[in-house]
């Protein structure tokens, strides 16, 4: 798994991803010192290892934001590139790592340590391409479980990494000495390189860089496809399965890859939930022997969640008695939806009376390496996993395939629920708080956990968001610090649905289609008799319905302060 993970690392050099801190690997090469490559280096895969590791305890602990250690790293990088650019600060620089250098004395300057702050930097603002392995260590530093596995597979992808790096540095180093022109004019060659460095720094602070690579990705969609391959391999497999815990015993094989065969893998228990509702805790080494059990990973808010309910709840009503158990795996996608009174009352507004277990540190989604909201498991008898299904549809098949585990036979074709999922094109789920952000239109840059005033002028392109007005802008979601702030969405769908919720008592929110007050014909419920939407809880609220007016349409919503927004969702 080390092996792979230093292959993958050095596989890196050719992603995507590696394009916007390329200019910082280069001007490595220009500095005074002959191992500021290695410094540089040497730097960055310290960092990167650390930060990748340990960044959510170090936010933690110490509430330090990971917005401001980022712009602490561009403050470096802005540095360096202004001591390319200007002698006296090169000079002043130099003094300084002098005096550091003093503990490990040189006879002669090196730029070891300038480089190595300039490595640190590097591997705090980078963002990887990310492939199964570091997906798998990411995903347990996320949780906290933090293993030497860990440390070592990140370790070797650094490294990996940061030899490419340092051939580049070293190569252009080569290309200097070699060349007489570049040597005659070299201090303007380090101050071209200062105005690169400089206006890399500032281009990552206003997170162009990201921009930078969506583009890339748009102009040229199979550049970096199949990079990856090497970490998709058999063995490359089964090693992350026991990285995160996933025994061959329990589980034998990834549950998103799994086959209908002879063995089939045995179901992980449903514990460490943090409370059940409409049930005692259940196991099935207990209470749930000689039970088909239907695992279903939901949260209350999740529109596509929401679609399912119908079904699940009517096989409850038919099958409970024959022997079926539907156990609902609550895992919050927003901080609101970890509230138990939230979770009790979205059930009674959507019917649901089967066990519910709330899994807010997400130890039964890990337990089944989940990936997905909605995600259902099927368990038989003896307790093992016999069919999966990620997403909405395929109603029927997962009702034939419980009947059959109760020893029922099939429904015939008209024997179900009608599937509402949609099927004609529609704009996809669109998240409005910074981390998920992918969808605001280029004029919104976006200020982090600050109140800003936004924006925009130009027509929104199809599926972008536009903010105007006064909003605070935050992880998860965005609020509105000022009545008549206004989201703007380019849509494609017939329903519109947003995660709302107030930070206050209550608000309301005015609802506009290309420009107009929403005609009347496409209300829902959410919408009062006097045309707001008064938003009072945390939940899904639906914007709007065409009807048979299925199409792309331009929606404004205007808030009231104290009002939050999460995400849209759609229909068609």
């Amino acid at each position: 798994m080390i092996f792979f993970a230093f292959l993958a690392g050095i596989v890196t050099i050719l992603s995507p991803c590696i394009l916007p801190v390329l200019p910082i690997v280069l001007a490595g090469s220009v500095g005074e010192g002959k191992k500021r490559p290695l410094g540089i280096v040497a730097g960055f895969v310290l960092s990167f290892t650390f930060f990748t590791l340990f960044l959510t305890i170090l936010i933690s602990r110490l509430g330090v934001s990971a917005d401001a250690l980022r712009n602490v790293a561009v403050v470096v990088i802005l540095f360096f590139g202004a001591s390319l650019l200007l002698p006296q600060l090169q000079v002043w620089l130099e003094k300084l790592f002098s005096r550091f250098s003093q503990l490990a004395p040189r006879e002669q300057k090196d730029g070891f340590g300038g480089g190595f702050l300039l490595g640190i930097s590097l591997g705090l603002l980078w963002t990887p391409c990310v492939g199964p392995i570091l997906a798998s260590v990411i995903s347990l530093a996320l949780i906290g479980s933090v293993t030497s596995t860990a440390l070592l597979i990140t370790l070797a992808y650094a490294l990996g990494t940061g030899l490419p790096m340092l051939a580049i540095t070293y190569g252009g180093r080569r290309l200097l000495d070699k060349t007489p022109w570049i040597t005659k004019n070299l201090k303007r060659i380090q101050q071209l390189f200062g105005v690169v460095m400089i206006l890399t720094a500032l281009a990552i602070y206003l997170q162009w860089d990201r921009r930078f690579q969506t583009w890339i990705l748009t102009v040229f969609p199979n550049y970096g496809v199949g990079l990856t391959q090497l970490e998709n391999i058999d063995a490359v497999k089964a090693r992350l399965q026991r990285l995160n815990g996933v025994t061959d015993e329990d589980m034998g094989r990834p549950l998103f890859e799994m086959k209908e065969e002879k063995v089939y893998p045995v179901a992980p228990e449903l514990a460490g939930g943090t409370q059940w509702i409409n049930s005692v805790p259940l196991r099935f080494d207990d209470n749930l022997q000689g039970k088909v059990v239907l695992v279903d990973f939901w949260t209350y808010s999740c529109i596509n969640c929401i679609r399912t309910f119908p079904h699940l709840i009517s096989w409850y009503e038919k099958y409970q008695d024959q022997g079926l158990v539907i156990v609902g795996v609550h895992s919050p996608e927003f901080e609101f939806e970890k509230s138990q009174a939230n979770v009790m009352a979205a059930m009674e507004d959507y019917g649901i009376t089967y066990p519910v277990v709330m899994d807010n540190d997400f130890r039964i989604w890990r337990a089944y390496h989940n990936r997905y909201w909605p995600a259902h498991y099927l368990v038989d008898k003896e307790g093992r996993i016999r069919y999966t299904h990620f997403g909405e549809g395929k109603y029927e098949e997962t009702e034939n395939k419980i009947r059959e585990l109760l020893g029922e036979e099939a429904l015939p074709a008209n024997g179900v629920v009608a599937d509402t999922t949609p099927t004609r094109p529609q704009t996809p789920e669109t998240y409005l708080g910074y981390t998920r952000a992918a969808a605001y239109t280029l004029e919104n840059r976006l200020s982090r956990n600050q109140v800003a005033e936004y924006d925009f002028t130009a027509s929104l392109p199809a599926d972008a968001v536009g903010l105007k007005g006064n909003w605070l802008v935050s992880e998860e979601y965005i609020s509105a610090q000022a009545t008549g702030a206004s989201v703007s969405l380019n849509f494609l769908a017939q329903t519109v649905h947003l995660v709302l919720a107030p930070e206050g008592s209550e608000g309301k929110i005015e609802v506009l289609l290309d420009g107009r007050p929403l005609p009347r014909q496409y209300w829902t419920d959410d919408i009062n008799e006097s045309g707001f939407i008064l938003v009072d809880e945390s939940r899904k609220y639906d914007i709007l319905d065409l009807g048979g007016d299925y199409g792309r349409h331009t929606l404004e919503l205007k808030f009231d302060a104290g009002v939050a927004a999460y995400a849209f969702t759609f229909g068609s």
